[in-house]
């Protein structure tokens, strides 16, 4: 993979200015939305984790476990749609 990175800026190098710019656009838009979704995963894993170990210790209130569990995961989707927006933006306006 750091090869055909690699290979993506040697390419860019020998462009004109404006390919040069979208491609690099394109590969900053990747790499951005990338980090974000590992990111979202390795949060949501977390919390379902979490969840589950606090359900097992105090079966009694394993609904408002549950229910905090969802609002957390909501909120951690809400931030990678807007990584997501943010990188989108990135790319087709800068």
């Amino acid at each position: 993979m750091l090869h055909a990175i690699l290979a993506a800026f040697q390419d860019a190098a020998v462009m004109d200015a404006a390919t040069a710019k979208n491609y690099q656009s394109l590969l900053g838009a990747g790499i951005g939305i990338g980090l974000t979704v590992i990111g979202a995963g390795i949060g949501i894993g977390r919390i379902g984790a979490s969840a589950t170990e606090a359900m097992a210790r105090q079966p009694e209130i394993r609904g408002e476990i549950q229910t905090a569990a969802i609002i957390l995961a909501a909120l951690i989707e809400g931030a990678a749609l807007f990584g997501l927006v943010i990188t989108l933006l990135y790319r087709f306006v800068g």
